[in-house]
């Protein structure tokens, strides 16, 4: 019997009544294309062919072709209390469902429980008989299946297998706009996450900030539970040094990946790491794995170097990632790389033009201020002498060529300190009195040299530091000053008499200037 048989295609009904077939099919076909939504258009496919065939239960399991396996199950007829009674989702590796799935070929039984293949019903699942299924292709893969079962009047017939075929054909059509239009809505919202971390970075964020809005961002456009930002440690490991979460993320900042890791080589080497679960795959060594799923890790590199590594682990058991959410994650991953290069590159170029900013307003104060007060200085000590005779203009002009003097050597530390390099200030004493060092080193021609005695960075304080710090610049200050000078020796010391500090030059005749 072929669907134009018994009036153009009818169907028997619970009571004995006739309901045309072609109709039927028509506006099936046309419902599952009417929504470019892919999960509604799922849910369409199943309700449409559980009508169209008079079938009891209908569900529609989607495949993942690289697994062979369900990662989701769409259903008609039952109940929400009868799904929650059936528990998890079958796996799609045994019985009728794993069949079909192996073997991707349309199955009509009248009694599938007669058949070998069949491997039962879950506990709670309804009883159930006869049995339809047929795949769903989408171009020349196998999308997912479609199941149907206890048929309300007699059992399935070659026709119903025939209208279910016709229905699964125009579904993949459906299903394949739909995947598109998902596809291309979720590259547009990886482009638009894109440029918001890009737009982001290049507007001045610090370097820690930078790396948790690349987390965050990802993590949000992943739908993960997480994400993490690993770099390269001096050992050899990597260690998660930004992180995003819903929860507090202070656990996971810190985590190190061991060296020796098998994930590491080809994380180190610029490979992505994909994981199906990171709490019982080998590979993952970490503990706090165990809270996590289906994780990916790509490689953040670009210009063949290696930034880091971005880390976007799902919950336990949550779903797998789709060949598309791992395409576009990488993309993501080299666009946020060389944001963040450039976002380090015009770091750089800020704070150069600093540095040159500060060693032109030096260079003013040096060949303008200082030299219009020194010769200021100079008339001054001039009118002093041919004023001797008189003590009181003569006191008067000395004070003014005292506070001249002072003037000068204060402007002169100040050149010293806007010679310093624009870079971030050492944190300990020691590095302190290096920088100073160092900075005056580019005005003098040559480099100090420098002696430690004592534990100085834990006995000195930081109100004599800042005290020894100033005699410091105002001595190589004025060593600079003066002409011959080609040698400078500092010595820093603490003890039990606090700190001290002495400056010695080579100049004729030396000078020595000690603190305290």
């Amino acid at each position: 019997m072929t669907i134009m048989d018994k009036g153009a295609g009818a169907a028997d009904t619970d009571d004995g009544t006739e309901t045309p077939r072609l109709p039927m099919l028509l506006e099936a076909v046309l419902s599952v294309g009417t929504d470019l939504e892919l999960r509604t258009t799922l849910q369409h496919i199943v309700d449409s062919a559980t009508e169209l065939t008079g079938a009891r239960y209908g569900a529609l399991g989607v495949v993942d072709p690289e697994r062979h396996r369900l990662t989701d199950l769409f259903t008609s007829g039952m109940t929400d209390a009868e799904r929650q009674r059936i528990g998890r989702l079958p796996d799609g590796r045994t019985g009728l469902i794993g069949a079909l799935i192996q073997d991707p070929q349309p199955l009509r039984l009248d009694d599938l429980t007669a058949d070998p293949r069949s491997s039962g019903v879950p506990e709670g699942h309804p009883e159930m008989r006869d049995f339809l299924g047929v795949p769903i292709r989408v171009h020349t893969q196998v999308f997912g299946n479609l199941y149907l079962t206890e048929k309300r009047a007699g059992g399935f017939t070659e026709e119903d297998l025939a209208l279910l075929r016709v229905l699964s054909s125009q579904a993949g059509i459906a299903i394949g706009n739909a995947r598109l239009y998902e596809t291309s809505r979720q590259r547009e919202r990886w482009i638009a996450g894109a440029a918001a971390v890009t737009t982001a970075l290049l507007t001045g964020a610090t370097a820690e900030n930078a790396l948790t809005t690349v987390a965050e961002q990802a993590r949000i456009l992943a739908d993960a539970s997480a994400g993490v930002v690993l770099q390269p440690t001096e050992e050899g490991g990597m260690e998660i040094v930004a992180a995003s979460t819903t929860d507090d993320p202070g656990d996971l900042v810190g985590t190190a990946i061991a060296p020796g890791s098998p994930v590491l080589v080809q994380l180190l080497g610029g490979e992505p790491v994909f994981v199906e679960d990171s709490a019982t795959d080998p590979r993952m060594t970490t503990h706090v794995r165990s809270r996590f799923g289906p994780s990916m890790m790509l490689p953040l590199q670009s210009g063949g170097k290696l930034i880091g590594t971005l880390a976007l682990p799902r919950r336990r058991g949550g779903p797998p990632y789709s060949a598309v959410d791992k395409l576009l994650a990488s993309q993501f991953a080299s666009q946020a790389a060389l944001a963040l290069v450039l976002a380090d590159a015009r770091h750089d170029r800020e704070r150069l033009a600093v540095f040159e900013d500060r060693d032109r307003i030096a260079r003013d104060l040096h060949d303008l201020v200082v030299q219009r007060l020194f010769a200021t200085e100079m008339m001054l000590e001039s009118t002093r002498r041919r004023a001797a005779g008189s003590s009181d203009e003569s006191a008067l002009l000395g004070r003014a060529v005292d506070e001249l003097d002072s003037t000068i050597q204060e402007v002169r530390t100040t050149i010293f300190a806007l010679q310093q390099p624009p870079a971030d200030a050492p944190t300990s004493f020691r590095g302190r009195v290096l920088r100073e060092t160092g900075g005056a080193a580019a005005l003098l021609g040559f480099q100090p040299s420098v002696h430690f005695s004592g534990a100085v960075d834990t006995l000195v304080d930081e109100a004599t530091a800042d005290k020894l710090l100033a005699v410091l610049r105002g001595a190589l200050a004025a060593a600079h000053r003066r002409t011959g000078v080609g040698a400078i020796t500092v010595e820093v010391s603490a003890g039990d008499g606090g700190a001290r500090l002495r400056v010695e030059d080579d100049g004729t005749p030396p000078t020595v200037v000690t603190w305290p």
